[in-house]
C-alpha cells in the first residue's frame, strides 16, 4: 500500500440492542395477557362441556335436531336446541341485514363527506349507543317501538302475507313481541360496533390513492367506489361479523321483547320464541338441579361454539392483509 492511499476504513459493527428492564416487564405482561385469554377461553369451553355431558347422556331426545324442550323434570329430560338455534340465528341475521347498510352509510358519511367539526361529535354520539345498557334497549323496544311498528307490521302482513317471512306468526301482531321488533332493536345495538370499526378502516385508505383518483377527474362517489370501498371491504365485512357475534349472544333486550310460545318456530318475522341466551336467562329458577341446569349449559355450549366460529370467520377476512396489521 502506497503512502498516498487512505487508511482502510474500520469495520463497522452493528449497534447492540439494549433491552431495558421496562421492556422485558412489558413484553412479559403482554405475552402473559395473551396466554391468559387463551387459557380462559379453553377453561370456559371445558367447563361447559364437562357440565353438559351428564345431561346429554340422560337426554331422551336428539339434542341437535329436536325442537321440544322439557328440562324442568330431571327424571324426564327431553330437550333439543334446534328451535332455539333457529330463532337465534334468524333474529340476528335479520338485525344484521338492517344494520349493515346503515352502518356503511354512516361510516362513509363521517369519513368522506362530513367536515371534521361535524364528523367528530357525530361519531361520539354513534359510539355512545354502545354504552346504553341492554335493558334500556329492551324496555324501549317493548314500550315505545312495538306500538309504533303495529301499522307497519299490519301492512306487511296484509301485502306480503303470502310470503313465509311476513305471514302472521304464532304471536298476535299488536303485542309487538316478535322477531321483527327484536331484530330492529338488535340492529340499533349493532350500529355502533359496525360503524366504529368501518370508520377506522375507511380512514386508513391511502391519501395518494384518493388524490390520484380525484386528479383523474373522478367524482366523490367514484373515489369511494374505486378506492375506499375496495380498500375497506375486508374490514367492513369483519366488523359486520363481529356485530353478528354480538347479536347472537344478546340476552336481556331479547328476553324483554320476545314472547315465549309453545309452538315451533315458523320462519316468520312475526313469530315469537326464545333465543338460546334468553331461554337460559328465563330458566334461572331451574338451575338448582344439576341435571336440569346441565341442559341449559349444553345449549350455552352451542352458543359458545357458534359465537366462536363467527368471530373466527371475522378474523379470517383480515388475516394476511398488510393494511389491517
Amino acid at each position: 500500500m502506497s503512502p498516498q492511499d487512505p487508511p482502510p476504513a474500520a469495520a463497522t459493527e452493528p449497534p447492540k440492542t439494549v433491552t431495558r428492564p421496562g421492556d422485558r416487564i412489558f413484553s412479559g405482561l403482554a405475552k402473559g395477557s395473551g396466554i391468559l385469554i387463551v387459557v380462559m377461553i379453553v377453561a370456559i369451553g371445558a367447563f361447559l362441556l364437562a357440565q353438559a355431558i351428564p345431561s346429554l347422556a340422560a337426554n331422551q331426545a336428539n339434542f341437535l335436531f329436536s325442537r321440544q324442550w322439557v328440562a324442568g323434570d330431571p327424571n324426564n329430560l327431553s330437550f333439543g336446541v334446534l328451535d332455539l338455534l333457529l330463532v337465534t340465528v334468524f333474529s340476528s341475521l335479520f338485525a344484521l341485514v338492517i344494520a349493515m347498510p346503515i352502518s356503511l352509510g354512516i361510516a362513509l358519511f363521517l369519513t368522506q363527506y362530513a367536515p371534521k367539526r361535524l364528523a367528530r361529535p357525530f361519531a361520539y354520539i354513534i359510539d355512545l349507543l354502545a354504552a346504553v345498557p341492554s335493558i334500556i334497549y329492551g324496555l324501549w323496544g317493548a314500550v315505545v317501538l312495538a306500538p309504533a311498528l303495529e301499522p307497519i307490521t299490519g301492512w306487511l302482513n296484509s301485502i306480503f302475507g303470502w310470503l313465509f317471512l311476513f305471514h302472521e306468526g304464532n304471536v298476535s301482531r299488536p303485542i309487538g313481541q316478535t322477531i321483527f321488533t327484536a331484530g330492529i332493536v338488535l340492529a340499533v345495538m349493532l350500529l355502533p360496533i359496525i360503524t366504529a370499526i368501518s370508520r377506522e378502516v375507511f380512514e386508513r385508505t391511502p391519501t395518494m390513492h384518493i388524490e390520484g383518483a380525484l386528479a383523474l377527474g373522478a367524482t366523490r362517489w367514484e373515489v369511494i367506489r374505486t378506492t375506499v370501498l375496495p380498500f375497506g371491504k375486508a374490514g367492513y365485512i369483519s366488523a359486520s361479523m363481529l356485530g353478528l357475534g354480538r347479536a347472537l349472544g344478546e340476552t336481556i333486550a331479547v328476553m324483554i321483547i320476545l314472547a315465549t310460545t309453545a309452538e315451533n318456530f315458523g320462519w316468520s318475522l312475526f313469530d315469537g320464541g326464545d333465543t338460546i341466551a334468553s331461554k337460559i336467562a328465563r330458566a334461572a329458577a331451574e338451575f338448582n338441579d344439576p341435571r336440569s341446569a346441565g341442559a341449559y349449559i349444553a345449549a350455552g355450549l352451542v352458543l359458545f361454539l357458534l359465537t366462536f366460529i363467527v368471530n373466527a370467520i371475522a378474523r379470517s377476512f383480515i388475516v394476511g392483509k398488510k393494511e389491517y396489521e
